[in-house]
């Protein structure tokens, strides 16, 4: 199994959203970055967990979990032109873009700042810390994962 930070706004999509949703399952579309496709394309699989975290927020943070459910398929988005994610030089035959659907497993005890991750030494080296790094899909080592948990635990 591995570990992923997945990144979404709270207005946009939430956490409460995915648990609400039917099946508490999306997909995750509306990527656009080739490094987070690649990751979903290439590295991601079934049972895989998933921090899922709110960006652009007031204050960003870790608001739950969830686990990827699917083999990466194509993003229908890509294909709709009416989609502000509509990518017309994407074809059916050799998909750009590329989606994993992820289910909602359940909210951590409590919300994880990224000022609290940033002050956690065991975190130091987490993708998400570092300067720069703006990916929406990006991986979280075990450790991480272990980490992130703890902490939302204790109080």
């Amino acid at each position: 199994m591995r570990y992923w930070l997945m990144k979404s706004e709270p207005d946009v999509y939430s956490f409460d959203d995915l648990m609400k949703d039917k099946g508490r399952r999306t997909l995750w579309d509306g990527v656009r970055n080739y490094q987070a496709r690649n990751f979903m394309r290439d590295e991601m699989k079934i049972g895989d967990r998933v921090l899922f975290y709110h960006s652009n927020a007031k204050p960003p943070g870790v608001a739950g979990i969830a686990e990827v459910v699917s083999k990466p398929y194509a993003d229908p988005t890509q294909f709709d032109s009416t989609s502000k994610y509509f990518d017309p030089k994407s074809d059916l035959e050799n998909p750009r873009w590329i989606l994993v659907d992820v289910k909602g497993i359940e909210h951590l005890p409590r919300f994880m700042s990224l000022e609290e991750l940033r002050n956690a030494k065991k975190l130091a080296a987490m993708a998400l810390l570092q300067r720069g790094q703006r990916l929406s899909v990006q991986p979280v080592t075990a450790a991480e994962y272990r980490e992130v948990l703890r902490m939302a635990a204790s109080g």
